[in-house]
């Protein structure tokens, strides 16, 4: 076993792992943050996105040990009270959803993006969600998520 100590959504959280425990597994099944998901288990889908440090990370490639003394950002960590992040707003807004498993994954993609470049153009924002997959939409509406976030962020 290791002790790990991460900040995770601006908390301070110490743990025992398994020196093999995914950060998506810590996230979830020690924490009870569920908002990360696990998608394709091969780091193709981009489901299990989170920020390690303010960059976006696919949790289901890091180990638990390796984000010890990192600040890690889920899903739950993004919106301030009751006030959701511009992203989460655009997706609402925007219909930049279907059945929503993607989601938390796009949009904390989409956080790294909007902290790089503020003013994406379209096929910027189509690069930017690359590592991302979604099965129900078009990414139309993705894209327009985005858009609106930037106008709002």
């Amino acid at each position: 076993m290791a002790q790990v100590s991460i900040t995770v959504n601006g908390k301070q959280r110490s743990s025992e792992v398994e020196p093999r425990t995914l950060l998506v597994h810590f996230l979830r099944e020690q924490l009870n943050l569920t908002g990360t998901h696990v998608g394709c288990d091969t780091s193709q889908c981009g489901a299990c996105t989170v920020l390690i440090d303010g960059r976006s990370a696919k949790a289901c490639t890091v180990f638990a040990v390796q984000a010890d003394g990192s600040e890690v950002t889920t899903i739950e960590g993004l919106a301030e009270g009751e006030q959701l992040h511009p992203l989460q707003t655009g997706f609402w807004e925007e219909h930049g959803l279907q059945c929503g498993y993607c989601t938390p994954g796009m949009i904390m993609s989409c956080v790294n993006l909007l902290n790089d470049n503020p003013k994406p153009s379209e096929q910027e924002i189509r690069e930017g969600l690359d590592g991302n997959l979604c099965r129900c939409t078009g990414y139309q509406h993705i894209v327009n998520a985005v858009q609106h976030a930037a106008t709002k962020g």
